[in-house]
């Protein structure tokens, strides 16, 4: 049998870094648990311009569309603010994720317990928080037509379109289901049907697909500002939450600040199962390419380490390794070691991107 197989789509900034310590843990599989992955190497966003005047090569692309995952570090950065928009390194992104058809986003907001103090909210309001959101990636008003900025008159009007159709709803509230029975079987559903007719379908179809497919799970439907209310009156009511794209890019980031630091964040963005049965996937800390600190040694490699271990669960059905690898993680932690940005008022002991990457690795180590 093949070993799985992996692009590594390090990017930009300190994409490099934190995807370094990812390798190390690789390595470490292979060493430690005869688990070897087949990882090749490949360039996008700002970087794949700089060689081939593209946010993303086309032999980039079918290369990502061959492996069984893709991890990816971060793109862009104020070197490239002033290209055209068709060029800039975040088109590469979202050519990814459109064609490989990546349409449902996994955004967890976990607090870790020696980091609840880190959060803007109340300890007991975020201490043990698991949620889980699902957002809608490859359509809805980012993608829809008509698009642009017009001329109407003596003025300029921009446009942009909110599109769904009953399909792109009903596989991502599929997503969000199938993820709830394997958590704590709670969905709730946001979007805006008191004003937007896209909101009316998407709680029509969303409530289909339950009642026909997944009556076991428990179902909610908010509306979406009242859903960022809850989200910060009282988190934890949430298991998984499925939304559009946009307010999912909105709810999501709001969720991500709960646990009190960008850094510490995973996501996955899946699609439709490849022949093997596993879904196309792609994998990628929240954070982004943080170019006032790249090189410096100053980045934190766990949200980039965290969405490895969600290749290792959703890509390699390999649950048990990815919780060692998230345990590791929480062990490293309650040790007290800190990158730059978790260094708070109770302070802690100082570590650089690679000397929290081979703490990991010790933690690793300690768990067999």
């Amino acid at each position: 049998m093949a070993n799985p197989s992996i692009l590594i789509l390090a990017g930009d900034g300190i994409g490099p870094e934190v995807m370094a310590e990812v390798k190390k843990i690789i390595a470490w599989f292979g060493q430690k648990r005869a688990i070897t992955f087949d990882v090749a190497e490949d360039l996008v966003g700002g970087c794949a311009y700089d060689k081939f005047g593209t946010p993303l090569h086309d032999d980039t692309m079918a290369r990502a569309q061959a492996a069984d995952c893709v991890l990816l570090g971060a793109v862009g950065g104020p070197k490239y603010d002033k290209l055209d928009f068709s060029v800039k390194p975040e088109r590469g992104l979202l050519r990814l994720r459109k064609e490989m058809d990546l349409y449902a986003n996994l955004r967890p907001a976990q607090c870790f317990d020696a980091l609840a103090d880190f959060s803007s909210l109340k300890k007991d309001v975020v201490a043990g928080l698991d949620i889980m959101i699902v957002r809608e990636l490859t359509s809805g008003v980012y993608f829809g037509e008509p698009r642009g900025i017009f001329t109407e008159g003596n003025e300029r009007v921009g446009i942009n379109t909110q599109r769904y159709t009953e399909s792109e709803i009903a596989r991502v509230a599929r997503s969000a289901f199938e993820l709830a029975r394997r958590r704590r079987n709670k969905v709730c559903s946001m979007e805006k049907a008191n004003v937007m007719e896209s909101g009316i379908l998407w709680r029509e179809v969303v409530q289909e697909v339950h009642d026909k497919e997944y009556n076991d799970v428990e179902l909610s439907h908010m509306y979406a500002d009242a859903g960022a209310m809850q989200l910060t009156r009282w988190p934890k009511q949430f298991d998984v939450i499925v939304t559009d794209n946009l307010f999912g890019d909105l709810l999501s980031d709001l969720a991500a600040m709960l646990t009190g630091s960008l850094g510490m964040l995973p996501s996955a963005s899946l699609g439709a199962p490849m022949k093997n049965g596993r879904p196309k996937a792609l994998y990628e800390p929240v954070h982004g390419s943080a170019p006032d600190i790249a090189g410096q040694g100053k980045a934190n490699p766990i949200a980039c380490i965290l969405s490895f271990a969600m290749a290792l669960r959703y890509s390699f059905d390999m649950g048990a390794d990815a919780t060692r690898v998230e345990q590791a993680v929480e062990k490293v932690l309650a040790q007290g070691l800190r990158t730059a940005d978790l260094m708070g008022p109770e302070g802690g002991k100082p570590v650089s991107t690679g000397q929290m990457g081979d703490a990991i690795i010790a933690a690793l180590d300690a768990s067999l």
